[in-house]
């Protein structure tokens, strides 16, 4: 294990920050199955398809404060890693996406730090994805723990979209040739408009549906 305790932290080993992040991530997750739950009562429609969590490994950590300059203790992976804790919400259609961000919103006890809209403004490289960053309380015996979790929000095409391109990544090491950085971006574009196409779809048969109820 490389990251290094830092004595002036309270949190004060790697167990103890595992245990406070997988803490967040479980309440996380239980919110927004009783959220999918709740939205099912009411509109007889799930907007999430399913939830992927994840603890990001001691090395992915210690490579990312490296790369910030910072050195590898506890008290500068808490302060300067935001995306230990990772939470990826997969959903049908974009329109899901800014629903599901709301009801999260508008939970009183999440505070949401930032967000980063890569599906108005995607990266270079064609990434499309909603982040949000957060904190949720974590209540321990004798204490309440502010905890870091980032959201992704994400169409199932998004998502498969995103894994082509972390395989790619990862295959050549950030180094992989034009033709195929070319070829990825071209596929994000095919996948916002399949998005597009499929989102008013559902619109026009969700109008028709209404049209017949109401007749």
């Amino acid at each position: 294990m490389e990251v290094k305790v830092g004595q002036d932290y309270d949190v004060n080993s790697w167990t103890e920050v595992i245990l406070l992040y997988t803490s967040a991530l479980k309440q996380m997750q239980t919110k927004l199955e009783i959220l999918n739950d709740e939205f099912q009562h009411v509109h007889q429609y799930n907007p999430i398809e399913h939830i992927k969590a994840r603890i990001k490994t001691s090395e992915s950590i210690v490579k990312k404060l490296r790369k910030k300059g910072y050195e590898s203790t506890i008290q500068n992976m808490v302060d300067h890693v935001n995306d230990i804790a990772g939470l990826r919400i997969i959903c049908s259609f974009t329109s899901d996406i800014y629903k599901i961000a709301e009801m999260i919103t508008n939970q009183s006890d999440i505070k949401v730090q930032y967000v980063k809209d890569y599906i108005q403004n995607p990266k270079e490289s064609g990434y499309r994805s909603y982040h949000m960053h957060i904190t949720v309380p974590v209540y321990l015996s004798d204490k309440i723990v502010e905890t870091k979790v980032e959201i992704q929000i994400r169409t199932v095409a998004m998502d498969f979209w995103a894994s082509l391109e972390h395989k790619i990544k990862y295959k050549f090491e950030g180094h992989a040739p034009d033709d195929i950085i070319d070829a990825l971006i071209e596929c994000s574009n095919m996948v916002s408009k399949l998005d597009k196409m499929m989102l008013t779809l559902n619109n026009e048969i969700n109008s028709i549906k209404e049209q017949t109820n109401e007749n």
